[in-house]
């Protein structure tokens, strides 16, 4: 199937206009990705790119729209990855930490193996003022993933007092 420019199909302008933004030229990569959009506007990974286009571009709010779409026509796991972590991350920098908190802690129900959720439900955790969930989230993450020899040989003690962070013994 083709779609306009020069006949390339949606798939190739898609990986051009990636390509795009990849180089640093995310406003051309935008115009690209919303002229196909009024043609497609039911093609998840279109929608996925748009929205971390408009991420990269710094229009966050603009993104969320495509990032929620994306997530509900269906995307590949690799791109769902993605799109579940930018609109949690997005989320959370426009002050909406409840729905960050919601869409992370979903990530991880799906993909638990993906250390990245974590670190920004963290994040998210820390804006709510929950700062000690937190601050054991990231030890105990640390513990688990560091290659540091250091941070190795004491994972065992980070990790019994990632959650124990308050405690005090006598």
């Amino acid at each position: 199937m083709c779609d306009n420019k020069g006949g390339l199909s949606l798939e190739n302008q898609l990986v051009e206009a990636v390509a795009l933004r990849n180089e640093g030229k995310a406003e051309e990569a935008r115009v690209m990705l919303l002229e196909l959009y009024e043609q497609n506007s039911n093609d998840a990974e279109l929608l996925y790119q748009l929205a971390w286009t408009h991420d990269v571009l710094g229009l966050e709010r603009e993104a969320v729209p495509y990032y929620e779409k994306s997530l509900t026509l269906g995307l590949s796991t690799e791109q769902r990855v993605g799109a579940l972590l930018g609109l949690g991350s997005t989320y959370r920098t426009l002050g909406e930490y409840e729905n960050s908190k919601a869409i992370l802690e979903q990530a991880i129900q799906e993909y638990p193996e993906n250390k990245e959720f974590p670190v920004f439900l963290a994040m998210t955790l820390h804006n709510l003022g929950d700062h000690s969930l937190a601050m054991g989230m990231l030890l105990k993450l640390l513990a688990e993933t560091s290659a540091d020899e250091g941070i190795r040989s004491y994972s065992k003690a980070i990790s019994y007092y990632s959650d124990k962070l308050e405690q005090v013994w006598d």
